[in-house]
């Protein structure tokens, strides 16, 4: 049987051969310099430092060069002045680390800066208790380390993570299109409890989907924070958001319309001629999402033929509907003209 790691050590996908190459390029060159830099014992502090610098994004790097880079010298100042204090008794490590994350604590330091302050005290006791330039050496090899390993991210390549956004904007899309015409093949159509019910859990899933394509969005837009590549990105993350600006009101509302459906079924709506209506229009919507969502460039080779000009061009207009069913043709055509109008084009 084919052993399978916990997901807790396993990523949902791997992360970019070059991130990694540009990781291990910095540990080497950060390892290399401190050590010319500073001759004696090996630098451990800036490979650390310099490994754990570089991140998926300039911004993410900067932060983390900073929380490391102040750990350390917090760090190493509180087992300095423990050392001074109580000597070099082996139970002072263990004050070091209690005193660090209380400190830590009251100055409302992050998780990993409170732990770094805690991780540095440590070492500098550990190791080098019997030179008194130690501590300091390694809040300048911190330094170099933490300054290399932003320099690599920068430099080589920093990441765009707008890729990912436009692929999960558009897969939001062709879903919220899909959910349309599911639900429009529905409505003239009689319907078993089953298929209301799958009706329902495929609609669900475009909550998840949405959060996926909010969550892009963001990390897309901390990867052109503080990145040299951003003016040429700006604009196609812009109007990626603004894609999901027009289709997100659109999940809500589809959700919202399948629901009523799904409530207030009976077999008699697949013979009203609103319904009927209403199903067409459907239909029309899911085109237009479609065609935003290539006209955007999230779907460069979409499943279905889509015209170019948009199908729902007016509010409907019908005449009232069979008394059993005024509720739900009521409640789906207010649904319907809130949709026409986030999918309607500015002039």
């Amino acid at each position: 049987m084919r052993m399978r790691f916990p997901s807790a050590i396993r990523a949902a996908r791997r992360a970019p051969l070059l991130q990694v190459l540009k990781s291990a390029a910095a540990t080497i060159g950060a390892w290399l310099l401190a050590g010319w830099l500073l001759p004696g014992p090996l630098p451990i502090f800036a490979a650390i430092a310099a490994l754990l610098v570089v991140q998926p994004s300039v911004n993410q790097s900067l932060s983390k060069a900073i929380e490391r880079s102040v750990g350390v010298i917090v760090g190493v100042v509180i087992a300095v002045l423990l050392s001074l204090l109580l000597g070099p008794q082996s139970w002072v490590v263990l004050a070091a680390v209690v005193v660090a994350l209380l400190i830590a604590w009251a100055l409302r330091a992050s998780t990993g800066t409170g732990n770094q302050v805690a991780i540095s005290a440590v070492l500098v006791l550990a190791l080098g208790s019997s030179n008194s330039d130690y501590a300091w050496e390694r809040i300048v090899e911190t330094l170099i380390g933490a300054v290399v390993g932003f320099i690599v991210n920068v430099a080589v390549v920093p990441p765009v993570l707008s890729a990912p956004a436009r692929r999960d904007v558009g897969m939001l899309g062709r879903e919220v299109a899909a959910s349309l015409e599911r639900l429009a093949d529905a409505l003239p159509s009689v319907q078993s409890g089953p298929q209301l019910q799958e009706l329902m859990l495929e609609v669900r899933l475009l909550r998840p989907m949405l959060a996926a394509a909010q969550a892009s969005i963001a990390s897309a837009e901390e990867s052109l924070s503080l990145n040299p590549r951003r003016s040429r990105h700006n604009d196609d993350l812009k109007e990626i958001r603004a894609l999901l600006t027009r289709i997100a009101p659109v999940v809500t509302q589809v959700i919202g319309m399948t629901r009523a459906y799904y409530d207030h079924y009976e077999d008699s709506l697949a013979d009203d001629a609103s319904v009927r209506a209403i199903a067409e229009q459907l239909r029309r919507a899911g085109h237009d999402v479609r065609l935003a969502v290539q006209l955007a460039d999230a779907a460069p080779e979409p499943d279905v033929m889509t015209s170019a000009v948009p199908a729902l061009t007016a509010p409907l207009m019908m005449r009232p509907p069979e008394s059993d069913h005024w509720i739900l043709v009521g409640s789906l055509m207010e649904d319907l003209r809130r949709i026409h109008g986030e999918l309607r084009e500015d002039d």
